[in-house]
């Protein structure tokens, strides 16, 4: 699918076996074109696109996984709430 940042070491991204949970179109604040968010406990963790696609490919966000916005909104097309996610 393409390159994504992760959660910064303060801030890691979690990591196990979680499902989409809710889908978000264009979002406001920094989510880019869209957002899928994610069951991952202690936390609003989501897979979203980004306003600053510098930060594509580090370890820069507050737990959440970044792409590039035609990323996701491929995604949001394409994949349904229920979906499994396996992060690792």
């Amino acid at each position: 699918m393409g390159i994504g940042s992760v959660g910064k070491p303060s801030t890691p991204t979690p990591k196990g076996n979680f499902k989409i949970i809710n889908k978000a179109h264009n979002p406001s604040g920094p989510f880019g074109a869209g957002r899928l968010g994610l069951s991952a406990p202690n936390g609003d963790y989501g897979i979203h696109g980004t306003n600053n696609p510098s930060s594509i490919g580090k370890a820069v966000s507050n737990g959440c996984v970044r792409t590039y916005n035609n990323n996701i909104i491929e995604l949001y097309n394409t994949v349904p709430v229920g979906t499994p996610v396996k992060i690792i």
